[in-house]
């Protein structure tokens, strides 16, 4: 069985006190029965206090960007190693907004995906395509460019140790979220594409969805059969919005009722 993930995308928000209230009041209230896999990837400056707070607890710390680079004159960037030191073990690479605000190219995504595993974290590949882009018809040649990138460079066997998270960059922040026969849809073609170069990490490879994912709505996303999780933005900042996409995930079955494998 592929067990889901649910991964809180804080983006650039929080403080001191508030991360730490937050992370506290997640771990006292995320049922330890549970079986689901939930990280939080809060801003850079706030990552070693938030690997304090969770320092033998359930939840899992990520990084939201890495640095291509091992080392180096690099001003303002942080190394996957570096992330390693702190207590990283998730770093989300290629979300859209850095792809759209700061021009990351998919050949720069995917040497991000080979630093993180390189440090041995796992990497989370951000895949989706714009409004424009769905609407053109576009959005299975755009993520199986954005995939096949990293194929290209690292090998489907790299997904062994590797997530996806498709994110309709349509669907982010904006309210709109992509019913889940799209999502599904989506999920399986990305599944499809790393089959044909291996089945066997297809099969075990665990696909989230990302775009306005909340307590409402999460149950029914992960009923999909291809649907593994999800990467949470402005919900994952409420502990009891985020808790009820965790429990979601953890009680996720098939339409037909039977736990999905």
């Amino acid at each position: 069985m592929r067990r889901p993930v649910v991964a809180g995308n804080w983006k650039m928000h929080g403080s001191r006190s508030a991360n730490g209230a937050l992370l506290r009041e997640l771990e006292q209230r995320l049922n330890p029965e549970w079986p689901v896999d939930v990280v939080v990837f809060p801003p850079f400056v706030y990552l070693a206090d938030a690997a304090r707070t969770l320092d033998g607890g359930q939840i899992r710390l990520g990084a939201q960007d890495v640095c291509a680079e091992a080392t180096g004159a690099f001003t303002g960037q942080v190394s996957a190693s570096m992330l390693k030191d702190v207590g990283c073990r998730y770093v989300i690479v290629g979300h859209s907004e850095r792809r759209r605000l700061y021009h990351e190219d998919d050949v720069l995504v995917a040497r991000k995906f080979a630093a993180v595993l390189h440090a041995g974290l796992t990497p989370v590949l951000c895949v989706g395509e714009t409004l424009e882009e769905r609407e053109n018809h576009h959005t299975e040649s755009v993520v199986a460019r954005q995939l096949e990138a990293v194929t290209a460079m690292n090998g489907a066997a790299s997904f062994a140790s590797g997530i996806v998270a498709y994110e309709p960059v349509w669907a982010i922040g904006t309210g709109r979220t992509a019913s889940p026969q799209q999502a599904q849809a989506v999920h399986a073609y990305l599944r499809s594409r790393i089959a044909a170069q291996d089945a066997n990490i297809a099969g075990h490879l665990r696909i989230l969805y990302g775009g306005s994912v909340k307590g409402g709505n999460a149950a029914e996303i992960f009923s999909m059969p291809d649907v593994d999780g999800g990467l949470v933005g402005g919900a994952s900042l409420s502990a009891d919005e985020f808790l009820k996409i965790c429990e979601a995930a953890a009680q996720r079955e098939t339409v037909s009722g039977t736990v999905r494998p």
